[in-house]
């Protein structure tokens, strides 16, 4: 294949990437944090590192690109996880179809997640205007994060292979604020042997979110007499992040033993983070994460993520490094593979534990697992 062809991928990055930034330049504020968190009980036990090895229904989340991996015609993925002793949840959804012929494969994908809190209660007017309380008037209300990633990948040769896709962002409290946001997402893979590697721009072109809230009069006055602020109709704009990755994979001669290790680094542009790496305007954070596995039958996973400053708990005047071990397993029955994490093992990080759990269902001729080594 022409060596032109090889370089197309990279070319598409600098020039869209080069575009972004000058909008980014003019950005102050971001949001849409919920969409940093990451999906799917296998990636979680590898700490999030996933852009080059992704070969399943989430890579419409991890890496577009990833979704020609997907052995057809159809496959699905779901993944529940709690925090705070299941005041939050997060739930996920993704599903992938192919299209076309092995040798021009094709793939589109979609993917739903929902990050909410539920019967959060509405106290407004707890307090009667005579100073009395009536709980009759408690009420509850949700508030809830959606998101809506529509993707499309292509396998351009042997090699390379492109995706990305637009992604609808809706942002709800209650009755009280509604928000609208649009971005686009936009990946490749690279295969060469045992070798992988992946780059996935996020945000490309500066995801914006539209805030709108409606209060009534007896709102407003009691968010005034409180000394609350009256929120108003703004826009919020999330900057880009470009993550690359790389893999290596191999199986032992026999074929039952498989191993796969990945080191992704993400750089996010939108001042000083709590990163490994931390400067104005570029963070860099990476993680890694390594899958092992028994016949494709039984999976053992793991990772280092979240490395973060922090104050000693013994010297507050000194600053130390802190991490997030990560583990996971997952089994392979049929045409069912079944995956669990632990992150933040022994709560050695800053942000607590959880668990996670998904579920993945290839409906193919046969029951092949996700083509993570060849």
């Amino acid at each position: 294949m022409n060596s032109t062809v090889y370089k197309l991928p990279f070319l598409f990055f600098i020039l869209c990437f080069c575009n972004s930034s000058f909008v980014e330049a003019q950005v102050s504020t971001f949001s849409n944090e919920f969409m940093s968190i990451g999906v799917s009980a296998r990636a979680h036990g590898m700490s999030n590192a996933q852009v080059a090895n992704v070969a399943d229904a989430t890579a419409g989340y991890w890496n577009p690109a990833g979704l020609t991996n997907v052995e057809g015609p159809f496959q699905a993925s779901i993944m529940h996880a709690e925090w705070f002793a299941g005041i939050a949840k997060y739930d996920f959804l993704s599903m992938a179809k192919t299209l076309g012929n092995r040798e021009k494969k094709a793939t589109i994908g979609l993917s739903i997640i929902r990050l909410g809190i539920d019967q959060i209660p509405y106290t407004f007017f707890l307090v009667s205007p005579d100073g009395t309380i009536n709980y009759d008037k408690v009420s509850e209300f949700s508030a809830a994060d959606y998101a809506f990633l529509f993707s499309y990948a292509r396998q351009l040769n042997d090699k390379w292979s492109i995706g990305g896709g637009p992604k609808i962002i809706r942002r709800v409290v209650g009755r009280f604020g509604k928000a609208w946001g649009f971005g686009l997402d936009v990946g490749a893979q690279y295969k060469s042997g045992n070798f992988r590697a992946g780059i996935m721009a996020r945000d490309l072109t500066t995801t914006f979110n539209a805030w709108s809230f409606n209060y009534t009069f007896d709102e407003k006055v009691i968010l005034e007499t409180t000394g609350n602020a009256i929120p108003v109709s703004s826009v919020e704009l999330v900057t880009p992040r470009l993550i690359l990755g790389g893999a290596w994979t191999t199986r032992s001669n026999n074929n039952k033993l498989g191993i796969l290790v990945e080191l992704d680094v993400d750089f996010t542009f939108d001042g000083k983070r709590n990163t490994l790496i931390s400067s104005d305007p570029v963070s860099i954070d990476p993680h890694f994460g390594f899958e092992a596995d028994f016949k494709q039958f039984v999976y053992l996973r793991g990772g280092i993520n979240n490395i973060q400053k922090a104050l000693d708990d013994l010297n507050e005047q000194k600053e130390v490094f802190t991490l997030q071990p990560n583990m996971g397993i997952g089994l392979q029955i049929a045409k069912f593979r079944i995956d669990y994490a632990l992150t933040n093992i022994g709560n050695v990080s800053q942000v607590l534990y959880s668990h996670v759990f998904s579920l993945t269902v290839n409906l193919n001729k046969g029951n092949r697992s996700p083509r993570y080594y060849e």
